[in-house]
């Protein structure tokens, strides 16, 4: 089982590996928007803001406002994912992920999954 400092980390990779993208991809990250991953198995939700090609101000204090994009899953599956030993569509198909957002902000996260 996968602790919230190897979350942490994977987030961090993950915006790492965002930073690095080019082409659409890299478009697709320009956006600013609020982001949570609420880790159902660990009892901890992730808040930071994706912003600028990147994820920034990652904590697990709660805060106040609804994020604009919602993940939930497991620890392990957020790992696996950002490994890339995990394809996120399969994931979600089978209910191991659900992303929550606008159909604007989904149309664009698109290009990143």
């Amino acid at each position: 089982m996968a602790t919230v400092e190897e979350c942490r980390t994977a987030l961090e990779e993950l915006s790492a590996k965002m930073g690095r993208a080019e082409g659409d991809t890299r478009k697709a990250t320009q956006f600013d928007r609020s982001l949570s991953c609420r880790l159902t198995d660990l009892q901890v939700t992730f808040s930071g803001r994706l912003r600028d090609g990147a994820l920034h101000d990652i904590t697990t204090e709660p805060r106040d406002d609804k994020a604009q994009i919602r993940l939930t899953t497991t620890g392990d599956d957020l790992v696996a994912l950002v490994a890339g030993t995990l394809d996120f569509a399969a994931a979600w198909a089978k209910g191991r992920i659900k992303l929550e957002a606008s159909f604007k902000d989904l149309l664009v996260l698109r290009k990143l999954l």
